[in-house]
């Protein structure tokens, strides 16, 4: 382990597990949004935008799930509030990590984390003090939640940087626990079941803000962990000075974020479940969900260990360290497009026991595209260029969600409740990532045959210098 000398190493230790801890319970909680909107709708949040469109009377009014909860209601408007809640949320998200990268960046872990803390804590604090008549406070409140969150994974990735040649194993362990972060709200969705009110819930997680606190001040640098690290560096509130290094490879590591484009397509399939199914097995559908996302965090790992292990393969002659880690993403990029289109197959097919296997397709594909996509930028482009070509992505993904909605309101509105035409465009949709692995490996071929090429000619080349040299010393022989 670097950098840690005897005295600092339970701190690193420390630092590791309270970030670990973090991570798994805060960063991504918003996830787990399915699992709080059941809680909400049996709350009555946005219970007005659902009207009796079929009274024997034909009068239309306002409804509520948790005083009417067996009334013919259509809560189609209900729920299409819900989506464009975590539509939104979703958006920023993934939007503002460019400008939040170049906060941490610019300013440091400190003024990063504190952004975090406030923006976090506010909004677990107006889900705490919001009821039915506000429902319009879980539209910032969730973007708090979300950009909060995300925050707090990106000022934890560095902590690899103190542990050498495992930094990688704990980034990708840090990714996998903000995927499974999203279990929390499967706690306060028992708890409110179990008659722990929801308000009392999100107070307790405004109060583990004082947690986030003591950890930015006492186990985190102020500036940037670097790497490699110098000798005798040090850290925190009482280890003296910590050079404030600022690594381009470093930053390279700490930018490998989640990809959260995946959550929303099962939180529409959710809402369209609770149209047609039971209270009940909506329930433990939303619960078997949640409980798959824990794993996430066992899930992470394996695209990385894939990667090094394909990379390890014996070179060709002549083949260059680039070359090989490129031709080491082929597979990585195949099994992930490969998942990615068994879990829309299965999305896609109406038999609802068949869900849980898409569940856990769910957690494997965004395990696998967590690190995945990061890891490609780093291999194909210059290290230089990655802060701002993994911001674009992040952005553009960011745009990409945005359909989320409209294709939720397509459903309900022109094919009546029925997602089968949608989820059958997307499962095509879906076809084209195969092209990025295959293209990479046809690239791949190309420079192995270009360098056989170079390789024959120099061969060629040096033959004909050998018999040159030969010919022109016999002439000076015979002279």
């Amino acid at each position: 382990m670097l950098g840690c000398l005897s005295g600092a190493r339970v701190r690193c230790w420390l630092t590791l597990a309270s970030g670990l801890l973090e991570c798994l319970c805060f960063a991504g909680t918003v996830f787990g949004w399915a699992s709080l909107m059941f809680v909400l709708k049996t709350e009555g949040y946005f219970s007005n935008l659902c009207v009796n469109a079929t009274g024997s009377n034909g009068t239309h009014y306002t409804g509520d799930v948790k005083t009417l909860p067996s009334s013919p209601t259509d809560c189609s408007g209900q729920d299409e509030r819900f989506s464009l809640v975590f539509t939104i949320a979703s958006f920023m998200n993934n939007f503002l990590t460019l400008p939040n990268g170049f906060l941490f960046d610019r300013f440091g872990t400190m003024v990063a984390r504190l952004l975090g803390i406030s923006l976090y804590t506010t909004g677990t604090l107006l889900i705490a003090l919001s009821h039915p008549e506000t429902s319009l406070l879980l539209f910032p409140a969730l973007c708090f939640i979300a950009v909060g969150g995300i925050l707090l994974l990106v000022t934890n990735m560095q902590v690899g940087n103190l542990f050498g040649t495992h930094r990688s194993t704990i980034i990708t362990l840090y990714n996998g626990a903000f995927d499974s972060s999203s279990i929390v709200f499967l706690i306060v969705k028992v708890l409110s079941e179990g008659g722990i009110s929801l308000h009392y819930s999100f107070f307790f997680l405004s109060t583990c803000s004082v947690i986030h606190l003591m950890r930015t001040f006492i186990l985190m640098p102020k500036k940037h962990i670097p790497y490699p690290l110098p000798e005798g560096y040090t850290y925190g509130m009482t280890c003296g000075h910590a050079r404030p290094h600022i690594v381009d490879q470093a930053r390279k590591e700490e930018n490998k974020g989640p990809l959260q484009g995946e959550g929303g397509t099962e939180t529409m399939t959710f809402q369209l479940m609770s149209n047609k199914q039971t209270p009940q097995t909506v329930s433990r559908y939303t619960n078997a969900f949640a409980i798959t996302q824990l794993c996430g965090v066992l899930c992470a790992p394996w695209n990385g260990l894939i990667m090094d292990r394909h990379k390890g393969r014996k070179r060709a002659p002549g083949e260059t360290e680039e070359e090989a880690d490129l031709r080491s993403a082929v597979l990585s990029l195949f099994l992930t497009a490969l998942q990615c289109l068994l879990f829309s197959i299965c999305a896609t097919t109406p038999v609802l026991s068949l869900q849980y296997l898409s569940f856990a397709l769910q957690v494997l594909n965004r395990s696998f595209l967590y690190g995945g996509n990061a890891a490609f930028i780093s291999i194909a482009f210059p290290t230089s260029h990655f802060g701002k070509l993994y911001g674009l992505m992040m952005a553009l993904s960011a745009v990409v969600s945005l359909l989320q909605y409209p294709c939720f309101s397509l459903v309900k509105g022109v094919f009546d409740g029925d997602p089968l035409y949608i989820n059958v465009a997307l499962t095509l949709l879906s076809l084209c990532a195969f092209i990025h692995p295959l293209y990479v490996c046809i690239h791949c071929r190309r420079l192995a045959s270009q360098r056989r090429s170079s390789t024959k000619q120099l061969a060629n080349g040096g033959s004909s210098s050998s018999i040159n040299r030969e010919a022109l010393q016999d002439a000076v022989d015979s002279s």
